[in-house]
């Protein structure tokens, strides 16, 4: 008999497959589609612990969800009229000429982000609405991660599926000549799900595998689909990172800072993918994604802790910041910074960030942390309490209460 837990699982697995399946299904409606998905899963768990599991969770579950598409679309409208628009559509670029060859992509899930991605969205837009329908992220965590409130991030995602609906704009990889227009924001995209993995906005659990691996699964398919070394370099630190994945937390899913890892428990064969990826990014460009792959690069390569070169780490991101100047980029140059020429260095550069970065819980407690350092234990209560009204994990929320208590006794 199949469990609400193990039905749960599936859900979160095979999640992405099946709904970028049926908002193909559904010609780009973003709530029809949804909305069948759901009710794929609920009939799951009505029968599943009946009738037993079936053989391909994944093909039944898009067999039902297009089953209740289609239904909708019916009630909605005369299906013969769909179905005769839609060959009489595709007879026509049959028949063209001149009609560019399309990339030949065979995976509805970089279909989906090319359309989410398509030029006539705002760029925000194009990011929360990938994260919502591929990395299944729920508003909250969408607004979370722009630093903006639930509510205005819900409105945006409405816009977002009404003018992909109402502009008619195709569930396609874009051809050839218009990949590189798209391929930004599809990249954006991906590292933004991959972090929502890595380290989870909210939640009882800090590290989110499957969209880790989901990321690095479209990351490999971005890379090899445009060529592009920075799409390389991007693959290369998603795969760096999350090497690390078995030590970043201890049994009881609590957070073990970079610093106290058990580098033992690396994958290597994985850092030495990614290591062979670094230095044909950076030849292609140097871009964000390779620079950073380049740091991440710096930490794998340094067998303890006290052999990590943080000069070099902090020259690279003084270039980062140069070419990204982000004030999440200038608090991470300011750690490097701190590790390189102590703490007094990095925390006044710190405190330059305070207008930008107040709402933001890591901001404080990077603060907190150079003033523990420092042996200001006042001073970094203050701000180890100050992060712990912003933070939304539960394991990060441990760790820093931790911090706190030591700070205080």
């Amino acid at each position: 008999m199949q469990s609400a837990a193990a039905i749960e699982a599936v859900f979160r697995r095979e999640r992405a497959r099946v709904l970028a399946t049926t908002i193909r299904t559904t010609h780009g409606d973003f709530d029809l589609a949804e909305e069948a998905v759901q009710d794929a899963f609920a009939a799951a768990i009505a029968r599943w612990p009946v009738d037993g599991t079936p053989d391909e969770p994944r093909g039944w579950l898009i067999a039902v969800a297009r089953h209740r598409a289609i239904d909708a679309i019916r009630r909605r409208v005369k299906l013969r009229a769909i179905v005769g628009d839609h060959a009489a559509d595709a007879a026509g670029e049959a028949t063209d000429p001149v009609a560019p060859e399309p990339v030949a992509v065979a995976d509805d899930r970089l279909r989906l982000i090319y359309t989410c991605c398509h030029p006539a969205l705002a760029a925000e837009a194009q990011i929360a609405l990938t994260l919502r329908t591929l990395g299944g992220l729920t508003t909250e965590e969408i607004a979370r991660a722009f630093l903006t409130a639930p509510a205005t991030m819900a409105q945006r995602l409405v816009r977002a599926k009404s003018k992909i609906r109402d502009a008619g704009i195709p569930y396609e990889v874009p051809e050839a000549a218009q990949l590189a227009e798209r391929t930004g924001a599809v990249m954006a995209v991906v590292y933004l799900i991959f972090n929502e993995g890595y380290a989870a906005t909210a939640g009882d659990t800090w590290l989110r595998r499957d969209l880790c691996r989901e990321a690095i699964r479209l990351g490999r398919l971005v890379a090899e689909l445009t060529g592009d070394a920075e799409a390389r370099g991007l693959l290369a630190l998603m795969l760096l990172h999350d090497a690390r994945r078995d030590a970043r937390t201890d049994e009881r899913g609590d957070v073990v800072l970079l610093e106290d890892q058990d580098r033992s428990r690396w994958d290597r064969p994985q850092i030495a993918e990614a290591l062979a990826l670094v230095p044909d990014a950076l030849r292609g460009g140097a871009g964000p994604y390779s620079l950073q792959a380049a740091i991440a690069a710096l930490h794998a390569s340094a067998p303890r802790a006290c052999d990590t070169d943080w000069r070099q780490i902090a020259g690279l991101f003084t270039e980062l910041a140069r070419r990204q100047p982000t004030p999440i980029v200038a608090l991470n140059r300011a750690v490097a910074i701190a590790m390189w020429q102590g703490a007094e260095a990095g925390l006044a550069l710190i405190d330059q960030l305070a207008d930008a970065l107040a709402g933001y819980h890591l901001w404080h407690a990077a603060r907190a942390d150079l003033l523990r350092r420092l042996g200001r234990h006042r001073e970094a209560a203050a701000a180890y309490r100050a992060a712990l009204d912003h933070v939304g994990s539960a394991p990060e929320r441990r760790f820093l209460e931790g911090r706190l208590a030591e700070v205080s006794g």
